[in-house]
């Protein structure tokens, strides 16, 4: 039988981050083959992730890939058991990494890739805590801000047609951050939460007393504020001091808001 010696465990180690011991009971029973020494751990990575899977994932962190010409952004969310592991180097190297994969995806959401699902095993491994892979959106427009909070708990990415130089793209994007629009237009709010909306406003103008007319303008009124609030291109910019009291459209006079993508850890 080859000699295992301590280097080939070091080097094992450091690959996998596995203990000593585990890389040099991997390296004997695979006769000194580094490789298959490296899928045994693998599998048995596998394995420690079926049993953590389970537990629950309540933390996570946010990361995205934009590409050199700014034309394309990929932002993914991965979730961990602890703040702990969230805030660890590794975890985070690891959805960083996953970011980079995603950038490789489709615009839209991003599924999960065997090597997305590798990356996440791997970090599981050295880490030993449950961790998954969340979610993913990837955006493509003639330019593309990003913006991730400083603790990697809130991350946009925004794509834009026409003329909007870095500042303005991260400015949108920090507004999008605090004030979490559902839709890029008016139009784009879904219909069945708008009639929902509406009902619930008849109802309470109904309920009110008030005669036929005044109810209906009152219900308008609440259905378009309602609208309104949810539309980035609507929204009164959050950067007020900046920018006086101005609509979010309003920022982009050569320009116009094509996709956004919003994540906050945990949120659905």
């Amino acid at each position: 039988m080859p000699e295992i010696t301590a280097s080939m465990v070091k080097a094992l180690r450091e690959e996998t981050g596995q203990g000593m011991m585990e890389c040099k009971k991997a390296l004997t029973e695979a006769n000194g083959d580094v490789e298959a020494a490296r899928d045994l751990l693998r599998k048995r990575g596998l394995i420690t992730a079926e049993k953590k899977a389970g537990r629950a994932t309540g933390e996570g962190f946010i990361a995205i890939s934009v590409n050199d010409a700014s034309t394309s952004a990929a932002m993914v969310e991965a979730r961990c058991e602890t703040d702990f592991c969230a805030r660890n180097d590794v975890f985070q190297t690891m959805v960083r990494d996953v970011a980079n994969l995603a950038a490789q995806a489709p615009d839209g959401n991003v599924t999960e890739t065997a090597e997305i699902t590798d990356a996440v095993q791997q970090a599981l491994a050295k880490i030993g805590e449950n961790m998954s892979f969340s979610r993913g959106m990837k955006i493509t427009a003639q330019r593309v801000g990003s913006y991730v909070h400083h603790n990697g708990k809130v991350g946009v990415i925004v794509g834009v047609d026409g003329e909007a130089d870095d500042d303005l793209l991260k400015d949108i994007c920090m507004h999008i951050a605090f004030a979490a629009p559902m839709a890029v237009t008016p139009d784009d709010i879904p219909a069945d939460l708008v009639e929902q909306e509406k009902k619930i406003a008849i109802d309470q103008a109904v309920e009110s007393g008030k005669p036929k007319e005044i109810a209906e303008k009152m219900v308008a009124g609440k259905i378009r504020k309602f609208v309104e609030e949810r539309s980035l291109t609507e929204q009164l910019v959050a950067l007020e001091e900046k920018y006086g009291k101005k609509k979010v459209k309003d920022l982009l006079p050569n320009g116009k808001i094509t996709a956004f993508a919003r994540f906050a850890v945990g949120e659905k």
